[in-house]
């Protein structure tokens, strides 16, 4: 039993400890992931080890507080997503359906045949703009009838699992279908227009993962991000970002990301709104996403029931208030987090001269 615990002991600090080295490839990024059943076992392990491990008494103090600082740490780390942590994006106090916005956002997983589940959620919710992600021609024509409700979209399909398409009852304006990092990985810019008049700049994001199967490093992930928080931060108009980051909410490149971008996210002192993977509790993360600009309020934010993908939809309702700019923070950059997100924009730029 004392080895058992020893060793468990020492792989939770070890994948917390390759969580925290910055190194891009995928056998660190991948600990980023699952920060909330870390701290869980860590909780676990730690009075178990404490009570029944009856080894050396220098090594028992050391993991007993090795085990301690993992917890606080781990416990940092979550307790910003959860209802004791501020939130950075306030509830919406008036309701003013002209400056609003509903978004549903779904990784529909490609194999998935259920293109009857996803239209039925889709009714169910009644969205101004969905996003369906890993779409290829099969779902876009097993989705053609939303046509008949959301007059305006932008159709990406693709069969390498990242096809995009997206519909919209509110007028859509400049759109463009951007290939930012990687030639087959697509992303939509589009300007889309409240029932007020006022214009908003939305983004659909759904860059590769760190997996050794794709991309072995996180590079093209982060310098996609990087490059969308640059366009989000230069934009002149209020800002939605949505899609399948392929990354935690409590990454360091997905605060990297805010930072950069001033974006803020409503799921902090909210919850986590899991959205990945929809067939395993114990292993759920949220994957996919909407950050917002400072003059957004929320009027409402849930997971969605599942349709046999692999992710829970998440749908976002958000309201336009220009005077929310003056109370809501975002994160802000110091000279390290710059210098950092300069390298990695530029770290995918040297790999594809190589290539």
């Amino acid at each position: 039993m004392s080895i058992l615990l020893l060793v468990l002991s020492v792989l939770l600090l070890c994948f917390t400890l390759l969580s925290v080295i910055k190194y891009q490839y995928w056998v660190f990024r991948v600990f980023d992931y699952p920060r909330l059943q870390k701290l869980v076992l860590s909780v676990i392990c730690l009075p178990l080890f404490a009570f029944l491990f009856e080894g050396d008494r220098i090594l028992y103090w050391a993991i007993v507080l090795l085990l301690s600082a993992n917890i606080v740490y781990l416990a940092s780390q979550i307790i910003p997503f959860t209802v004791l942590g501020k939130r950075q994006v306030l509830k919406a106090i008036t309701d003013a359906p002209e400056k609003s916005i509903c978004v549903m956002i779904a990784n529909v997983f490609q194999d998935n045949m259920n293109t009857a589940g996803c239209l039925k959620e889709i009714a169910k919710h009644n969205p101004d703009v969905v996003l369906l992600l890993e779409t290829n021609k099969r779902w876009d024509d097993g989705t053609a009838e939303l046509a008949n409700t959301y007059p305006f979209s932008v159709k990406v399909p693709l069969e390498n699992t990242y096809g995009m398409l997206l519909y919209s009852k509110l007028k859509l304006e400049d759109t463009e279908v951007k290939y930012m990092v990687e030639a087959d990985i697509p992303s939509i810019h589009t300007n889309v227009i409240l029932k007020s008049g006022v214009k908003i700049k939305l983004f659909a994001v759904h860059p590769t993962p760190p997996v050794p199967n794709e991309n072995p490093r996180s590079t093209e992930r982060d310098k996609e991000l990087l490059l969308v928080a640059d366009l989000a931060k230069a934009s002149q108009l209020p800002v939605i970002v949505v899609g399948d980051l392929n990354d935690v909410a409590w990454s360091y490149t997905t605060e990297l990301f805010l930072k950069m971008s001033r974006l803020i996210d409503p799921r902090r002192g909210r919850g986590f709104y899991n959205s990945f993977h929809a067939h395993y509790p114990i292993m759920r993360f949220p994957l996919d996403h909407a950050f917002i600009s400072t003059d957004f309020t929320l009027k409402g934010m849930r997971r969605l029931s599942n349709f046999n993908s692999d992710h829970f939809p998440i749908y976002i309702h958000l309201q336009y208030e220009k005077q929310a700019a003056k109370v809501q923070e975002s994160l802000t950059p110091d000279e390290d987090d710059v210098e950092a997100a300069e390298e990695m924009k530029a770290a995918v730029s040297a790999e594809v001269l190589c290539r």
